[in-house]
C-alpha cells in the first residue's frame, strides 16, 4: 500500500553532509599527496638537469644518482604512509555510507524488519551527531562502538571544531589559521571573511597590550591581501593603534570588545559547517521538528478527548515541543482507528456505531470476537452488537 512505501527522495533529503564529510576528507588527502609529489618532482627534475649539465664521472655521478633514488624513496614511503594512516579510513568510510544508502534504496515498505533496522541504525547516527555538537564526546564514542557505526559518523572532525573552538576561548588564533591553510580554496567559494577576521583580532590583541611595532610589522605582512575585499576594516584597524583598550570611542571600543572572540567562535562553527555540507542545527533536531510538523493539527490543542496514540496530543511532552512549529498540511487526509492507531483504508474500512462514533473494522472485529459479538464505544461507552455497525464510505 502507498502508505507504507518508503520515501526515499524525502529521507535522502539528510544525507547531504553524509557523504560530503568523507569526500571533503578524501579530497584534502588527495590535495596533500600532489603537493607531495608536484614539490618533490620539481626537485628531482631540478637534480636530473644538473647532473645532465655536470656530467659528473665515477663516484660523483653514483653519489648524486644515490642521492636521486633516495628522494623517489622518500616521497614514496611518504605516500604510502599517508594512504595507510589517512586515505584508506577515508575510502572504508565513504564505502560503508555508500553500502548504508544503496541498503535503503533497495527498501519498498516500512513494514519491512530491514527498515526497521535501518531506522535503528539511523537514529543512533542522529544521536552521536547530537552528542558529538554537545560536547558529550566519551558518550558519542560509546554509543557509535556500541552501535558498530564508527564508519557512519564524523567523530574526528567534531573533535577537530572542539579543538580549534576551545583554542578559540583560549584566545589563540594559530590552530583556526592552520585551519583556513588548508581549506584556503573552499573557504573562497564560500565567501567566507574568517581567516580575515582572526587575522584582525590577532592584530587587536597586538594593539591591546601596546606592541605597536610588531602591530604595524603584522599589518604590513597580512592586511595588504585584503585592501580589495576589506577596504574599510583595514583602513579602521590601523587607527586603531592610536586608541588604547580603555577608548570611548565607540567604533574602537567595539574592535577591543573581549566578546569579538565568542564571534570569532560562532563564525569558525559556521565555515566548518558550512564546508561539509553541515546544518547549524543537529540531525536529531531537524527531524523531530519535521515529525512534529507533520503531526501536529488544531484538534490536538482543543484540550478534550486528546487522542493516547498522538504524541502531538500530549501537552506536557512532545506537545509542548511541537508549539514551535507550524500546523501540518495535508492535501489528503488520514483517518486513524482510535483504538488500534492503525490507519483506515479500503482494507482496513471505518465502521460506525449508531452514535455516529467511527472506528476501524480491524479493531472492532477483534473486539467483537472477545466478547461474543458485542463491540463498546470506547469514548461514549455505548454497546450495541458488531452487526449493527454501519459502513462508512468517505468520499
Amino acid at each position: 500500500m502507498d502508505v507504507y512505501k518508503v520515501n526515499h527522495e524525502g529521507a535522502l533529503l539528510f544525507e547531504q553532509p553524509f557523504i560530503k564529510v568523507p569526500f571533503e576528507q578524501f579530497r584534502k588527502i588527495f590535495k596533500t599527496s600532489q603537493r607531495h609529489i608536484e614539490r618533490d618532482f620539481t626537485a628531482l627534475q631540478k637534480d636530473a638537469a644538473d647532473l645532465a649539465k655536470k656530467n659528473p664521472q665515477g663516484d660523483d655521478a653514483l653519489k648524486q644518482l644515490d642521492a636521486m633514488i633516495n628522494k623517489v624513496q622518500g616521497l614514496k614511503r611518504k605516500l604510502s604512509e599517508l594512504h595507510e594512516n589517512s586515505n584508506a579510513p577515508a575510502q572504508a568510510s565513504m564505502r560503508r555510507r555508500l553500502d548504508h544508502l544503496t541498503d535503503f534504496e533497495k527498501l519498498v515498505s516500512t513494514e519491512q524488519p530491514e527498515f526497521n533496522a535501518w531506522s535503528d541504525t539511523r537514529l543512533n547516527r542522529w544521536l552521536v551527531d547530537w552528542a558529538l555538537r554537545n560536547g558529550r564526546e566519551e558518550t558519542a564514542k560509546a554509543v557509535a562502538k556500541n552501535s558498530d557505526i564508527e564508519n557512519l559518523v564524523d567523530i574526528d572532525l567534531f573533535s577537530d571544531i572542539h579543538r580549534i573552538e576551545e583554542a578559540l576561548k583560549k584566545h589563540s588564533c594559530t590552530e583556526a589559521l592552520t585551519w583556513c591553510s588548508q581549506n584556503k580554496t573552499a573557504l573562497a567559494k564560500l565567501k567566507s571573511p574568517l581567516e580575515f577576521d582572526l587575522r584582525l583580532q590577532e592584530y587587536i590583541e597586538l594593539a591591546r597590550v601596546g606592541k605597536s611595532q610588531e602591530a604595524v610589522a603584522y599589518a604590513n605582512k597580512h592586511f595588504s591581501a585584503y585592501l580589495g575585499t576589506h577596504p574599510n576594516e583595514v583602513t579602521r584597524c590601523m587607527g586603531l593603534l592610536a586608541y588604547g583598550p580603555d577608548t570611548r570611542s565607540t567604533v574602537y571600543k567595539r574592535l577591543y570588545d573581549p566578546s569579538r572572540w565568542n564571534s570569532l567562535i560562532r563564525s569558525f562553527r559556521q565555515a566548518a559547517y558550512s564546508l561539509h555540507s553541515l546544518p547549524t542545527e543537529p540531525f536529531l533536531n531537524l527531524a523531530l521538528y519535521a515529525g512534529l510538523a507533520a503531526l501536529k493539527l488544531p484538534s490536538c490543542y482543543c484540550g478534550h478527548d486528546p487522542n493516547i496514540d498522538c504524541p502531538i496530543c500530549d501537552s506536557a511532552g512532545l506537545g509542548k515541543l511541537a508549539e514551535e512549529v507550524p500546523y501540518s498540511h495535508h492535501s489528503n487526509s488520514t483517518i486513524v482507528c482510535r483504538i488500534s492507531g492503525k490507519i483506515m483504508n479500503e482494507d482496513n474500512p471505518p465502521l460506525a456505531f449508531p452514535n455516529g462514533y467511527v472506528y476501524s473494522m480491524e479493531a472492532l472485529h477483534e473486539m467483537s470476537i472477545r466478547s461474543n459479538g458485542v463491540v463498546t464505544c470506547p469514548r461514549s461507552g455505548h454497546v450495541c452488537k458488531y452487526h449493527e455497525l454501519r459502513k462508512v464510505f468517505i468520499t
